[in-house]
């Protein structure tokens, strides 16, 4: 018998098919309002892919957005950090 697969079994192949899909989208050179499609979808699914490739694979659908928030919110925490810290660090040196 087959075993019911976990969110993050199910959620991982749709964001690899995203990132696919996004990079065919950004390699075309035929419309800038693709391209612009693509980039965002690319970012999109590699952000998610990051959260969703942290989670337990025996993780229930709502423990799973729970996590996925968190591991988001630790994402947005470090890179608003980092915007922070280039001003900051850029004037030690003079």
């Amino acid at each position: 018998m087959s075993k019911s697969r976990s969110f993050p079994e199910r959620a991982e192949p749709v964001l690899i098919v995203g990132m696919i899909l996004g990079i065919a989208l950004i390699t075309q050179r035929y419309s800038i309002d693709l391209f612009r499609w693509g980039l965002g979808i690319l970012v999109a699914s590699t952000i998610l892919e990051i959260a969703v490739g942290n989670l337990p694979t025996e993780g229930s659908f709502g423990r799973s957005m729970i996590l996925i928030v968190v591991i988001l919110g630790i994402f947005v925490a470090v890179f608003a950090l980092g915007v922070w810290l280039v001003p900051v660090l850029s004037q030690l040196g003079r």
